[in-house]
């Protein structure tokens, strides 16, 4: 089934943690869509979303959803067996790339440059952990997005408080040595690297405030990198996103340690598209506008099964 010209479904909102602001990513993408001329029209995915699709197929899916449920490869799993072509990366790469415990193993393995880490638990020895890593870390729920249940610890005791509200959000906690050099992140677009950005945030990290609330937070494009170190740096996010078989677009977050070595935190297989989201502003800086970065990933919209049963 060729969907190009048919109407594109914008899923958004869902039921994750992170509902707020897939609804403004949604909207700004469906209108993003519509200035380039496509038929795009919004669908809140609840409870009766594989209904909707059922009863009235769109010719395509531009996933907007974030965090668990439509980040993490059950949606892109359903759309596969559907045979409707979707945005982004397919099931495996993105349910990797939920899973930030996986994808630091797999990055191990594969030569990649990673904070040291370690798994939590309620019967973890708390100060033997912290010891470990270095006696000050950043604690993360595995499998949440936008920063949600993280905290820094430098004591057993702040670390098993971070444990505690990270478990909160998911069952699976680790904990990264703290890393003391900028932040970077670097979007991907089909197989090219945008220019990378450098976050200078207020507070200790870049977190849920300082991303979609305060207005202190900036945003460095250019990144201020010499040449040859940016350049350096895109090539490990690209080798991040291909080691997980990322595909489309996404997002790839690194920082650098005390030494000024790069480290990957993460990957994001549907980053955020609101007003305050790094995608665009790495777009824009390569010359593209929102409707042309919108346009540009649904292109690239595909299936592994792309034909319905009668289509």
């Amino acid at each position: 089934m060729d969907w190009r010209g048919g109407r594109v479904a914008v899923l958004c909102g869902g039921w994750s943690a992170e509902r707020e602001i897939s609804l403004k990513s949604g909207a700004a993408v469906r209108d993003g869509l519509c200035a380039a001329g496509v038929d795009a029209y919004l669908i809140d995915a609840g409870a009766d979303l594989l209904a909707q699709l059922i009863a009235a197929p769109p010719a395509a899916a531009f996933i907007a959803l974030h965090g668990r449920g439509g980040e993490d490869g059950t949606l892109q799993g359903a759309l596969e067996w559907l045979g409707i072509p979707y945005t982004g990366s397919g099931v495996k790469a993105a349910a990797l790339a939920m899973d930030k415990l996986r994808c630091k193993q797999l990055w191990q393995g594969a030569g990649l440059p990673t904070a040291a880490f370690a798994t939590l638990a309620a019967d973890t020895h708390w100060a033997q952990a912290l010891a470990a890593l270095g006696g000050d870390v950043m604690v993360k729920p595995a499998r949440e997005g936008s920063s949600l249940g993280m905290a820094r610890a430098r004591s057993a005791a702040e670390l098993e408080a971070a444990w505690r509200a990270a478990a909160a959000y998911d069952d699976c906690v680790i904990a990264e040595s703290w890393l003391a050099g900028p932040e970077y992140t670097v979007a991907i677009l089909g197989d090219r690297a945008l220019p990378a950005i450098r976050l200078e945030v207020a507070g200790e990290f870049y977190d849920y405030e300082a991303k979609y609330l305060r207005d202190d937070t900036r945003y460095h494009c250019p990144c201020g990198l010499p040449a040859a170190a940016e350049a350096e740096l895109q090539r490990i996010a690209l080798a991040a996103f291909a080691s997980l078989e990322g595909r489309g677009w996404g997002r790839v977050d690194v920082m650098a340690d005390g030494r000024g070595q790069w480290r990957l935190l993460e990957v994001n297989a549907v980053p955020g598209m609101t007003d305050h989201s790094l995608v665009p502003m790495a777009a824009k800086a390569a010359g593209l506008t929102f409707s042309e970065l919108v346009e540009a990933i649904l292109a690239q919209a595909r299936c592994e099964r792309p034909l319905r049963a009668g289509s």
